[in-house]
């Protein structure tokens, strides 16, 4: 290491006080972390791109520093669900100081990375005050039978109103309306349950009807239209 003239010339003052770094909640337990090892947990963050045209949400599961569960969420960008399919091979196996250095194909999913990375450093994560933190695995208990991500798309124009498209019950097949005009409930289908159900036998048109439900006051309504074509 290289000194200048100055620092070379200057009498040496002990250093007194060493309490380290303040610990963090890690798993059920109060950790100093001084290396990317000392780090564990399940957490997620989210991103975002320059022009903001999709967005990105991102789950990690750390074991001692290393990324053992990658679960990439993305929404509003065609391109995007391409890089996920990247980012999701490269994840699996780096430290978290490796991941936050490497180019994740996307902006969102890098800008997720660092928002994941300053709440797990942090001691952030979702399974902070879980004894033993959550198995690798716990990530896909956010999408739920199927393994769909939780999705909401509605759209909505001043001068025709709203249309519900999907809700995290499922597809919007329909929108219950009352007399006045205004939404008082939907039928929906459950696309991930549907597939599975079709994937095991059950003719198509069953398993429609089986993964078909409703929610709010769907039978009182007066008229009922299609969101897509209405």
């Amino acid at each position: 290491m290289e000194y200048s003239h100055e620092v070379q010339h200057m009498c040496v003052v002990k250093k007194g006080p060493n309490h380290g770094p303040a610990p963090i909640p890690e798993e059920g337990k109060w950790v100093q972390a001084k290396e990317i090892r000392d780090i564990s947990g399940l957490t997620h963050g989210v991103g975002w791109c320059a022009p903001q045209q999709g967005a990105c949400k991102l789950t990690l599961n750390v074991k001692d520093g290393i990324i053992q569960e990658a679960l990439i969420e993305t929404v509003g960008c065609s391109g995007m669900t391409h890089s996920a399919a990247m980012a999701a091979e490269v994840l699996a196996g780096k430290t978290i100081l490796e991941a936050l250095n490497t180019d994740l194909v996307c902006d969102a999913i890098n800008t997720a990375m660092r928002e994941l990375f300053l709440q797990i450093v942090y001691g952030r994560t979702q399974s902070a005050f879980s004894e033993g933190g959550l198995p690798v695995g716990a990530g896909l208990e956010d999408l739920g039978k199927g393994l769909r991500s939780q999705v909401g798309s509605m759209y909505s124009t001043n001068s025709k109103g709203v249309r519900y498209l999907e809700m995290a019950e499922g597809y919007i097949t329909r929108m219950a309306l009352d007399a006045a005009g205004e939404v008082i409930g939907y039928e929906f289908v459950h696309l991930g349950k549907m597939m599975e159900a079709i994937k095991k036998g059950v003719a198509p048109a069953d398993a429609l009807k089986q993964t078909t439900g409703t929610y709010g006051r769907f039978a009182e309504a007066a008229k009922y239209i299609d969101p897509r074509h209405e």
